[in-house]
């Protein structure tokens, strides 16, 4: 078999620090199998260096600080740079896949250049990035047109939700585009810490937490997130449990609307801990967690839903169709109507242990089976590698 040159656009790089796509590029091209593949990844850089990682060619992409346009300058540039060095060493069976669809009034342009050249274009389209609060009405706008056109373009779309797919097919019929779902991958593996590690005892003494005396939630602090129910049905509940938000707050806008609104700080079991970057340490504040809620509401399969899945015994999801399809029977669920999650926690302080081993057995059943890494690199080994015939 000739080999399959694939070069990966759009995460921020690897060796990957945090961030989905970062992790999912770190797994492809360290945990790859077949030999006739190649990947090519491009980085976010202060320089233009190129570097080889997990037998992956990486190359810098310098990036000045733009704002919100700087990832969309900077998918550009690294297309660019792809299309470069594809001609500069005359490589045929290529696809270039795109992770998100931040560049879609550009990719007309290239995608004629990539069709006179044979190119491939896969693109992952991700969740609803429209519909993210964050953004104004302009920015959202310029979302909902990007993903259009880069649906229209794409020879495949990847999609890592099956809700994602539907929409896909639904909203862009005209286009007649071609989907395949490939979920995000996640392990069931223990941390390496004890229970009596001197790291985790010292974290729990500084943030006065107590092992399986505190619900969890891990993610970035932005409204669609669900913050504000979490915090508000919590204050509400009669669980004598902590809730630990492992969250960046720092000047963040969303924080102090929220403390004005529901006056958090009065209620002492509601605790911002900040970040954890300790990987293991996090692993194992997951799984000493009594629960773990999760109120994300915008997006494909999140990475975050599926550590939890892999780690902690009782997952409390909200209740939509891309948490859903992930959790199955290995969760409980919420909705935001009042005093649905007050009352879930309520009645789970009365649980007994033979449930929440139930539930927890079910849960990493689901990701080992649907969601390991293994699955995942195999899935994607074999439409890759479809792409050159």
């Amino acid at each position: 078999m000739s080999e399959q040159h694939v070069f990966i656009i759009g995460s921020k790089g690897i060796p990957a620090k945090y961030g989905g796509f970062e992790t999912f590029v770190e797994n492809l091209t360290a945990k790859k199998v077949n030999k006739d593949i190649k990947y090519y990844v491009a980085c976010m850089g202060k320089d233009s260096n190129e570097f080889e990682y997990n037998n992956a060619k990486c190359f810098n992409v310098k990036v000045p600080n733009i704002g919100p346009a700087k990832a969309v300058y900077y998918d550009v540039m690294a297309l660019k740079k792809c299309i470069e060095e594809i001609k500069a060493n005359n490589l045929k069976n290529v696809i270039i896949y795109i992770l998100a669809c931040r560049i879609g009034p550009f990719i007309g342009h290239y995608k004629r250049k990539l069709r006179k050249m044979g190119i491939k274009l896969y693109v992952n389209p991700d969740g609803h990035e429209w519909k993210r609060a964050k953004w104004n009405g302009f920015i959202k706008k310029y979302w909902k047109f990007s993903e259009k056109l880069m649906v229209k373009h794409a020879d495949l779309l990847i999609c890592d939700s099956i809700n994602i797919e539907k929409y896909i097919k639904e909203d862009y019929k005209k286009y007649n585009p071609k989907t395949t779902f490939i979920a995000y991958g996640s392990d069931v593996t223990k941390s390496i810490l004890k229970d009596d590690d001197k790291k985790l005892l010292d974290w729990y003494k500084e943030k006065n937490v107590k092992s399986k005396e505190y619900y969890l939630v891990v993610g970035r602090f932005v409204p669609e997130n669900n913050y504000e129910t979490m915090i508000t049905e919590y204050m509400k509940s009669n669980t004598k449990k902590d809730f630990v938000l492992i969250t960046n707050v720092e000047q963040n806008k969303f924080y102090e609307q929220l403390k004005e609104k529901t006056h958090f700080e009065q209620d002492e079991r509601i605790k911002f801990v900040g970040t954890v970057y300790d990987q293991e340490l996090l692993k194992k504040i997951r799984e000493n967690a009594y629960g773990y809620i999760h109120g994300h509401e915008v997006g494909g399969t999140n990475p975050s839903l599926l550590e939890a899945l892999a780690t902690t015994d009782l997952n409390l999801l909200l209740d939509v169709g891309f948490n859903k399809e992930v959790g199955q029977d290995g969760a409980l669920y919420w909705n935001k109507e009042e005093n649905n999650l007050s009352n879930l926690l309520n009645e789970l302080d009365n649980i007994s242990n033979n449930e929440v081993e139930d539930y927890s057995k079910k849960a990493k059943k689901r990701i080992q089976d649907e969601y390991s890494w293994d699955k995942i690199i195999n899935d994607y080994e074999e439409i890759l590698k479809k792409g050159s015939r």
